[in-house]
């Protein structure tokens, strides 16, 4: 069996209950009096212990802000911050048992690939035999167990971020802070990463703490996500439940395409006032051209409109569709026996919207 970085082990109240990381009333300002920014207001959040937590939100929702705060580089202005049941709010970075991989990975060039991962090891007095079999240990736990002699200037992008995971991972932190550390990698690159990251948390299991403005790819990876909005948190929970069942309208636009009925378009369409959430993937489309609309089923909606634009990428098609009813819907349908020649066609044409009730979901009520 190959080696592997075995985890930290759970230690005091964390292994009664969990919890890897605590945030309560964090709060953080910058700036005083007029000038004072709120970058992270009042954030309550509970990181499980061996999961893979992702914190998604655009830029400046307060993410990285948190991330910062429980590494020990930002201090709160206000709340606390417990790794392992032990209050670390005001503690120097140092004395966190936290690693972070950054977007820029901080490879030392005139290093070798085994000196990089070693580095730490080397800083804390560990001897040399020790440091180069944790080494080699962390490098096969990244899938790089034949590249320690290379130098980073020989590697490509996915590879270099993968030794510098493997640095981080060699000290055996109690949790891994991720800051966007795909950002740099092209599309494809990231896609592979997202996949190998995720095996290689599952293989160490240690507590990943993801940051990422990306919703693919924390819908990807992540045990749970929570998604931040202007220094607070939205919503919290499993991918299938952030996407399926979004407790708000911003978090129904943000993960995935904003498809909201709302006001006197949901009264008309559904009969009951509100917000509700329909994902695209869910909608069928019938053409209409003058034809009676489609029979619906039982526990079905439908809506009739007018085809705005048809956008082609490849697998599937996106409709943007302008309702009788008022608003817009986006429906997706899956090419299966189209061309691009065949749905572009369809711009400007009446159609009907169907969909099955039960994959709405109320994300506001009537004000």
């Amino acid at each position: 069996m190959s080696p592997t970085v075995a985890p930290a082990a759970p230690a005091g109240p964390a292994a009664a209950d969990g919890a890897a990381v605590r945030l309560r009333g964090l709060r953080k300002e910058f700036g005083s009096g007029s000038s004072t920014v709120v970058a992270v207001d009042g954030i309550d959040l509970d990181v499980i212990d061996g999961e893979f937590i992702t914190l998604l939100g655009p830029s400046g929702s307060g993410k990285t802000t948190v991330l910062r705060m429980i590494a020990g580089f930002e201090l709160p202005s206000d709340g606390s911050v417990e790794l392992a049941g032990v209050d670390v709010t005001r503690r120097a970075p140092f004395e966190r048992d936290v690693n972070t991989v950054f977007q820029d990975y901080a490879l030392f060039p005139h290093m070798t690939v085994r000196e990089n991962v070693d580095y730490g090891l080397r800083v804390r007095g560990v001897g040399k035999v020790e440091r180069r079999r944790q080494a080699e240990e962390a490098l096969v736990s990244v899938r790089l167990g034949n590249y320690g002699n290379r130098k980073p200037s020989q590697l490509s992008g996915g590879q270099r971020q993968r030794v510098a995971l493997a640095r981080a991972l060699v000290n055996r932190p109690k949790v891994l802070l991720l800051d966007e550390p795909l950002g740099a990698l092209d599309l494809k690159l990231r896609e592979q990463m997202q996949v190998e990251l995720k095996e290689i948390q599952r293989d160490v299991g240690i507590t990943f703490l993801f940051v990422t403005h990306d919703q693919e790819e924390a819908l990807t990876m992540s045990d749970r996500i929570a998604v931040f909005n202007d220094g607070k948190i939205e919503q919290v929970g499993s991918p299938a439940e952030v996407y399926e069942r979004p407790a708000t309208p911003f978090v129904a636009g943000f993960v995935g395409t904003s498809n909201l009925l709302a006001g006197p378009t949901a009264e008309k369409v559904l009969g009951r006032p509100g917000v509700w959430s329909v994902r695209p993937e869910k909608i069928r489309i019938a053409l209409v051209d003058g034809a009676v609309p489609e029979q619906l089923g039982p526990g079905e909606h439908a809506a009739t409109g007018t085809v705005r634009e048809v956008v082609y990428v490849g697998s599937a098609t996106r409709f943007l569709v302008d309702l009788d009813a008022g608003g817009s819907l986006v429906a997706l349908q899956q090419n299966l026996q189209t061309s691009s020649m065949d749905v572009q066609g369809l711009r400007g044409s009446t159609v009907q919207l169907i969909w099955k009730a039960e994959h709405e979901f109320e994300v506001a009520a009537q004000p």
